[in-house]
């Protein structure tokens, strides 16, 4: 069984087909689904989503495109709504330099209350961090340890290392399948298998053969494919150990 890590159902892109989808996830031998947060106010719709299907869980947290939005947000806030059964991480939060929606010390204060929430529930970080490498790796160094992930992973090799020298993951995307994402692909190599989690990023970023179309969390099985083929093992070893390394990291969900 494989995980998707990182999607987001409540997107308007599954309103008409969200049944076939988690149907069609079950067909391609994807067990569980996280939907991520991206800001408070969408919440109840995604924590309602969780709740309808049982295999599906959910996070709570702001992305740093709307950090400006919620500049007002806190740790206790954020911790308050991982009360919820099926809530079983904080963000997706982080630093995102390439658009940079929101002002860069508003999402560094936004993330700061995140890590404090991940510190306090001690659920894992879903990190966004997209031209940001050299911060990012300055406040992993700072705040660390706590648990967490570098989500969608594209940025260099020295930010994964940081990141799994202080305990953090990293989750690969669709990013890895496209043809020029030969940095990526090298990384991948390098990164050792137990610190690696599968996700889509759904709606967005479907992998090859299905680059251009709607991602959906059944395509997490075409990232892994690659991730196999790139390490020169077999998919049932990356399909058990990134499903282990799941549920060690997302331990609030039940095996």
């Amino acid at each position: 069984m494989l995980i998707d890590s990182h999607c987001h159902l409540n997107f308007p892109d599954f309103k008409d087909d969200l049944d076939a989808v988690i149907t069609r996830a079950a067909e391609y031998g994807v067990g569980k689904m996280v939907s991520i947060c991206t800001k408070l106010e969408e919440f109840p719709e995604i924590a309602a989503i969780a709740e309808k299907y049982e295999n599906v869980f959910c996070t709570v947290g702001v992305h740093p495109h709307d950090a400006l939005q919620h500049v007002s947000v806190t740790a206790e806030e954020l911790i308050e709504r991982t009360k919820h059964p099926k809530c079983v991480g904080i963000g997706e939060t982080g630093l995102d330099y390439y658009y940079e929606n929101s002002p860069r010390d508003e999402q560094k204060h936004c993330l700061a209350e995140h890590i404090k929430a991940a510190k306090v529930t001690g659920l894992p970080l879903v990190i966004h961090t997209r031209n940001a490498d050299e911060d990012i790796i300055k406040i992993i160094k700072k705040e660390a340890p706590f648990p967490g992930l570098l989500h969608c992973f594209s940025s260099t090799y020295e930010v994964a290392k940081c990141a799994i020298d202080h305990g953090l993951y990293i989750s690969l995307s669709g990013i890895l399948t496209f043809k020029n994402a030969t940095d990526l692909q090298e990384s991948a190599k390098k990164i050792p298998l137990q610190y690696l989690l599968v996700e889509t990023d759904s709606p967005y970023l479907a992998p090859i053969p299905n680059r251009g179309k709607r991602n959906e969390p059944a395509f997490t099985k075409f990232t892994a494919e690659k991730l196999a083929e790139l390490k020169g093992i077999s998919f049932k070893e990356v399909e058990e150990q990134t499903t282990a390394n799941f549920y060690k990291l997302f331990n609030k969900v039940p095996r």
